[in-house]
């Protein structure tokens, strides 16, 4: 990547148009945490997760047990349960409106707890 977010909102914006010049209109943005991103990238692309509301489509963020979890925190990806917790409160609060998970019921736990707090 030359500018990671630009490079991305710029592929989404040519895959949308193509899109819905094909009449396809329920889309989904997954910005692909771990896909071809370093783990910066990665920390860069949920800081700034919020910019893909340009795109006026939902956003999909799946965090859970990624390498940027477990580097980060020298631990094996079945310890990742507490960071992929943390993340995902953090996609939330950067825009994401989907979660792509393992523990169903954490995450869940998570989405009540985010929106207890945007009440």
């Amino acid at each position: 990547y030359r500018d990671l977010i630009n490079d991305i909102l710029f592929y989404f914006s040519e895959k949308i148009q193509k899109a819905r010049q094909l009449a396809i209109n329920d889309l989904i943005i997954d910005p692909g945490f771990g896909f071809a991103k370093t783990t910066a990238q990665n920390f860069e692309l949920l800081e700034k997760l919020k910019l893909f509301n340009i795109l006026d489509l939902p956003i999909l963020a799946g965090v859970s047990r990624k390498s940027m979890i477990y580097k980060t925190l020298n631990i094996e990806p079945q310890d990742a349960l507490n960071g992929t917790t943390a993340l995902n409160m953090i996609a939330l609060q950067n825009g994401a409106s989907l979660l792509r998970v393992h523990d169903v019921k954490e995450a869940h736990e998570t989405i009540k707890l985010f929106k207890a707090l945007n009440t």
